[in-house]
């Protein structure tokens, strides 16, 4: 008896679980075909809306020249370019602490021209919005004036300091003297955005690789230096400069002259 009340037992377990079963897999199958039916009804339905595309305006960007930004003579004997990020500490540094000597006894006196190039780097996310400000500065003849502005107060607008540069570039603006709604309406359109990309496209065509770098005649400088070895770059450039063209020769007397006669 005990034997059959333990097969009896073996004999009604496999009918409950296959009952159980048999419910979940109706309930699995009830479900997939409301969803089947909802999805078919969703799609008739879009079938039949009138299709709209979505408000969006892509403004295309044209191909610009690398110009960069000129100070000095165009003609010096050595030419000197800068490939920097406004966001870059290093650049800053090099701009606060030995640019100025740069400018006054290297630029000023004629020993060489400088070009600043914007060199954008990913990883700052406010620098391609500093180098929109020293762009639209330039269209009132401040680049260099903003410029400084950006490299001196990096710390109150990089990326770490806040997500809104444009407010604290406004404060350069007025500051600077120039045209307010100018320079936002040139902001806001990013209207130069075509010459900072040639700028940063001519810094990957050169291979830069980090900010700052500089092109001194024809040797490629990275990372910030002091003014003495900045000065020995340049001296040692204009020593491999091409010679000045000789200065023309005298001119000599017109022999060929009528003399006044002195005969009677």
């Amino acid at each position: 008896m005990a034997d059959k009340g333990m097969d009896g037992g073996r004999g009604r377990r496999p009918r409950v679980v296959s009952k159980q079963r048999g419910n979940s897999s109706q309930r699995f199958y009830v479900v997939v075909a409301l969803v089947v039916v909802a999805g078919a009804i969703l799609i008739v339905r879009a079938a039949r809306a009138p299709h709209q595309r979505a408000n969006v305006t892509v403004a295309p960007i044209t191909a610009a020249t690398a110009e960069g930004y000129l100070m000095g003579n165009p003609n010096a004997p050595v030419q000197i370019m800068e490939f920097a990020d406004f966001e870059c500490p290093a650049c800053g540094n090099f701009s606060v602490i030995t640019e100025p000597d740069v400018r006054t006894r290297i630029v000023n006196s004629g020993l060489a021209s400088y070009r600043f190039f914007d060199y954008p780097l990913p990883m700052h996310k406010n620098t391609m919005a500093a180098s929109n400000a020293a762009a639209c500065a330039a269209d009132q003849g401040k680049f260099w004036e903003m410029h400084d502005e950006l490299f001196r107060n990096q710390p109150e607008w990089n990326g770490e300091a806040t997500d809104n540069p444009k407010k604290i570039f406004q404060g350069y603006v007025k500051a600077l003297g120039m045209n307010a709604d100018t320079w936002e309406k040139c902001f806001d359109e990013q209207t130069h955005q075509p010459r900072i990309l040639a700028n940063q496209a001519e810094g990957a065509r050169r291979k830069v690789q980090s900010t700052p770098t500089f092109v001194i005649g024809t040797r490629m400088i990275p990372g910030a230096m002091s003014y003495d070895v900045f000065k020995a770059y340049v001296d040692s450039a204009t020593k491999e400069a091409p010679a000045a063209a000789p200065a023309a020769a005298p001119a000599k007397p017109d022999t060929t002259a009528a003399k006044k006669s002195t005969t009677k």
